[in-house]
């Protein structure tokens, strides 16, 4: 009988020791030769989606600015109606839930897995936490009829004294008008971020089911590193808008 048959050959050993090695590692996809290239491949694919995000937000922000200084009168008076304390209180919140999620990743690169679920429990419940704050204001912008279209009121702002407030003065009706402008542009950009904190607090409620689960207890950290730059993004983009619409201009207009 020959033997030569039941030889494997070198190569075809090669291959048989790779494939056991990859049900080890089901993470790696075929078509990257090693986990390194494919950690590289995703971080570089996720700096590319955050920098569409960039130019996405910078619109937003140009337009922003273009129309403040369009409508000067108008947004300083729109401005002084949102509320300086809990827009600070969700600055703080969103600054909180980032340190926690840099936590999150070293717990992950040490592969202490207890640790690494706590602190993505944390950031979930404080990106909660922001949106529960935004509802309140968003709330108070719907009784208040400051939400633009067929409804929108204009009467506080053409007579501020008729509503108790004596440290502004008047617009005349276009300009009272003009105060649509910025509730658009202030629905349209927190609410934008508002949707980005869903999605990343969606990816979270995933990813604290695959940390208690062990996922990345063995060395595997892309998913946790790479989420992690997208939750830092979307606190350095409201590190900007608090800023923009709420403390510019918190002074009476006269």
């Amino acid at each position: 009988m020959d033997n030569t048959a039941a030889v494997a050959h070198p190569r075809e050993a090669v291959g048989l020791e790779e494939h056991t090695e990859h049900t080890f590692l089901p993470q790696h996809r075929h078509h990257f030769e090693t986990e390194a290239q494919q950690r590289e491949a995703g971080t570089f694919g996720m700096w590319l989606f955050l920098l569409t995000e960039i130019m996405f937000f910078g619109g937003l922000f140009f337009a922003y600015l273009l129309y403040r200084n369009w409508y000067y009168p108008a947004f300083a008076v729109a401005s002084n109606q949102l509320s300086v304390p809990l827009g600070g209180a969700n600055t703080v919140i969103l600054i909180t839930s980032g340190f926690c999620m840099a936590l999150g990743v070293w717990a992950a690169e040490v592969r202490n897995k207890g640790f690494l679920v706590i602190m993505l429990i944390l950031t979930t419940f404080f990106g909660l936490c922001f949106l529960g704050v935004k509802y309140v204001e968003y709330h108070e912008k719907w009784e208040k009829h400051h939400i633009p279209g067929p409804s929108f009121d204009i009467s506080e702002f053409v007579n501020p004294a008729a509503h108790g407030i004596t440290n502004e003065k008047p617009l005349p009706v276009d300009a009272a008008e003009r105060t649509q402008v910025f509730f658009s542009l202030y629905f349209a950009m927190t609410g934008m971020h508002a949707v980005h904190m869903i999605i990343g607090i969606c990816l979270l409620f995933w990813l604290t089911h695959r940390a208690y689960r062990g996922d990345f207890t063995t060395g595997y950290v892309a998913p946790i590193e790479n989420f992690g730059l997208y939750w830092h993004f979307v606190d350095i983009v409201w590190l900007f808008l608090f800023p923009l619409l709420y403390l510019i201009n918190r002074h009476p207009l006269h």
